[in-house]
């Protein structure tokens, strides 16, 4: 009997995993907001329809991405940082980028809008799986090696704060950190710049009065139950009220205005008062199952001798779990709050490309393992026929 891994010219579970969170998104968000769209478009689908548009624009560029070789990426890394730091330099342009709510993070697009951070963020590591290719010799025995990528990782994340976006600009830094971390960068360095890169992080909430005012909000938000520990406080009802298999799909009462941004940033804290614990669990079962299927293929990458491969799974599951976790604890409550969309979930169509892009070069990587044994298998058998 032929296997589902030989019908399919790529990894079934990871495929399989990937499908499943954008159906559990597309769901979340149609029930999200109905009422959202209805007050502000005059139609219940507005967003649901958007989404799906976005779904299938994700799907094709991730198509593209999965038929592009690895080499390529590792050969461009350049190309794309630069077009990465490009994108953050041009949102900042008055008159250029989108200002919303005080952050100007967006460019316009006609009716839609680009968000310049995402691609940043898969721009810095096309090119961090390259870097530690090409140097990773010099990381692990000078430190010029360890200055360059630091370099980079600064300028990025002073053109981030800009807008600004905390949390973009942690992700960024603390997936850099993982991957340089794992690729063996000598550990006295890592831990003096990883030292000061948190003295950084810590400053720079100190320097905001709203940050600090989330950073109260967080260890108790009931002191200002109708202003700065607002959206903290209706998340935890939402919590509240799904108990354990939720008040059904649909019957969400917080998504009625009572939680602000219900179909982005708070979108979990919906799914769990509809689903409830049962339906929380499996949406983290789910991100769980995901990110270790990536860490297994970034293992078996290392074990044949792919750097690249390996270097971009690593940091594709550190941007996946870091987005997830944040996103997951800032809604149950675990963490301030920071406005960063859960993969393959959150409304949102430049996060839902590029966790859709990341996921194909995941693929395509696993792929080439799973090509190459089977030609060198090939090879000796080719030597015998022509022996023959």
């Amino acid at each position: 009997m032929i296997s589902l891994r030989e019908r399919l010219p790529m990894d079934p579970t990871l495929l399989l995993l990937g499908l499943a969170l954008m159906a559990v998104g597309l769901v979340a968000i149609s029930s999200a907001s109905v009422e959202y769209g209805t007050f502000h478009h005059d139609n219940g689908w507005y967003h649901t329809q958007r989404h799906l548009f976005y779904l299938v624009v994700s799907l094709a560029v991730a198509t593209g991405a999965y038929f592009v070789p690895a080499q390529f990426w590792l050969a461009t890394g350049w190309f794309w940082l630069l077009g990465g730091v490009a994108l953050l330099v041009l949102v900042l342009l008055p008159g250029v980028g989108k200002d919303v709510n005080g952050s100007q993070r967006w460019l316009p697009l006609g009716p839609f809008t680009l968000q310049a951070s995402e691609f940043a963020k898969f721009t810095v590591l096309i090119y961090l799986a390259g870097y530690l290719v090409r140097h990773g010799d010099e990381l692990r025995s000078r430190w010029q090696g360890f200055a360059k990528p630091m370099a980079v990782l600064l300028l990025v994340s002073v053109l981030l704060m800009a807008e600004p976006d905390f949390g973009a600009t942690v992700i960024l830094v603390v997936t850099a950190f993982g991957m340089l971390f794992l690729a063996g960068v000598k550990l006295t360095s890592f831990l003096g710049v990883m030292s000061l890169s948190v003295a950084g992080l810590v400053a720079l909430v100190f320097a905001a009065p709203y940050r600090v005012a989330r950073l109260t909000a967080y260890t108790d938000p009931w002191a200002d139950p109708y202003g700065s520990g607002f959206q903290l406080i209706q998340s935890l009802i939402a919590f509240g009220r799904g108990e354990w298999v939720g008040v059904g799909l649909g019957n969400s009462i917080q998504k009625l205005f009572y939680l602000p941004e219900a179909h982005t940033d708070f979108v979990f804290s919906i799914w769990a008062e509809e689903t409830g614990f049962l339906g929380a669990m499996l949406v983290i079962g789910l991100f769980v199952a995901l990110i270790g299927r990536i860490l297994w293929v970034a293992r078996q990458a290392q074990i044949v001798g792919d750097e690249f491969g390996a270097n971009l799974c690593f940091g594709v599951a550190l941007v996946f779990s870091g987005q997830a976790f944040v996103n997951i604890g800032v809604s149950s409550g675990l963490l301030p709050t920071k406005g960063l969309t859960l993969p393959f979930v959150s409304y949102g169509g430049s996060s839902l490309i590029v966790c859709c892009t990341m996921l194909a070069l995941v693929l395509r990587i696993e792929r080439d393992l799973c090509v190459a044994p089977s030609r060198k298998a090939a090879a000796p058998a080719n030597k015998k026929r022509a022996r023959a």
